[in-house]
């Protein structure tokens, strides 16, 4: 059974940071890509981050590119987001999610957790 959790979400002040993880277990890095995706109120959801061990990549979407870092620990199955300088804008609930590339749609996704940016 495939299962992505997601922790590290909260509460912080505009221009603080947060550092995001997703635990992955029955899959691997090797055989799949991990996205973050966030979605806000209202809004539809939208990709924020991939990282793509079998690609050799990283990909971020042009609002948090030089501002969150994607990065993967095979030691322990870990996907992490550190986000820095953030915006009342980066509230949303942020997902992770598993395909085979980063181009790829998800396959698996997990529950989310909250990301708060008070101004």
């Amino acid at each position: 059974e495939v299962q992505l959790v997601e922790s590290g979400g909260g509460l912080v002040q505009a221009g603080g940071s947060l550092r995001l993880s997703c635990a992955a277990s029955g899959i691997t890095f090797d055989d799949y890509a991990i996205s973050w995706f966030r979605q806000a109120p209202g809004k539809e959801r939208e990709e924020v981050s991939c990282f793509s061990k079998s690609e050799g990549t990283t990909w971020y979407a042009h609002f948090v590119k030089g501002r969150f870092t994607i990065s993967g620990d095979g030691a322990d199955n870990t996907v992490n987001l550190q986000m820095i300088d953030l915006k009342p804008e980066d509230t949303a609930v942020y997902y992770c999610a598993a395909k085979m590339m980063c181009s790829a749609w998800p396959h698996f996704w997990g529950q989310g957790t909250q990301v708060t940016v008070s101004s």
